[in-house]
């Protein structure tokens, strides 16, 4: 059998806050040709607009509504985010949406509609998701799943890290503070909480780099 047909179509990575998905999922899809969804820059995208309209963050009703009415398209290989045709890469990083997102993703109405969205993404395979509720909600049958964990302390000290290098002024204990809110919501929403899949491979990114990482994840889609 041709070895890229044996690896599994859909590969599924969740994890907390700043656990790496991002830049393992991006540079695992770049290994094998895949196309790389992060499904965080979904919910981001629509707390941005949620914000810009002064859209309650408590309004599910509201929030589920936006959502239904809201176009979140990629481009760029997924580097650069639309919402209804305007590119607002730049604006879903800020500390703004970043406190605001976990608000937005927990809302049953709007996880409904962002969820149909991202499995018409993974329809034809060849693919990369990230996100909380991969492996659990969006794609159960994924053919690897990857759930990636570390400590608080570490999760807040590469986010710092990233942030900085952005030219962005912030603390760290601000940050640390913000992720151990940001997981309590994440892991006991009622809807689709934060947790790995019974059948995902877990790994513990602590002292780890990017290449071990990856190194790791290609060694269990091959």
């Amino acid at each position: 059998m041709d070895k890229v047909m044996s690896k599994p179509s859909t590969i599924a990575i969740d994890g907390p806050v700043a656990a790496g998905k991002t830049t393992i999922g991006t540079r695992l899809a770049n290994e094998l040709g895949y196309t790389f969804v992060d499904t965080g820059v979904m919910y981001r995208a629509l707390t941005w607009k949620a914000l810009k309209l002064k859209v309650p963050l408590d309004d599910e009703e509201e929030l589920s509504s936006l959502a239904a009415n809201t176009k979140i398209e990629f481009a760029s290989g997924g580097s650069s985010v639309f919402v209804n045709g305007k590119d607002i890469s730049n604006g879903i990083r800020s500390l703004e949406v970043e406190a605001a997102v976990s608000l937005v993703s927990k809302v049953a109405g709007v996880r409904r509609v962002l969820v149909e969205q991202q499995r018409r993404l993974a329809k034809n395979g060849k693919i990369v998701m990230a996100g909380r509720d991969i492996g659990t909600t969006v794609l159960p049958q994924a053919g690897l799943k990857v759930f990636l964990e570390a400590s608080v302390e570490e999760r807040a000290k590469r986010r710092y890290l990233e942030m900085v290098q952005r030219g962005e002024k912030v603390a760290y204990e601000t940050i640390l503070n913000d992720l151990k809110r940001r997981d309590e919501i994440d892991s006991k929403r009622a809807i689709s909480p934060l947790e790995a899949a019974p059948d995902a491979r877990i790994i513990n990114t602590d002292g780890l780099g990017p290449d071990k990482v990856l190194s790791l994840i290609l060694s269990m889609a091959n």
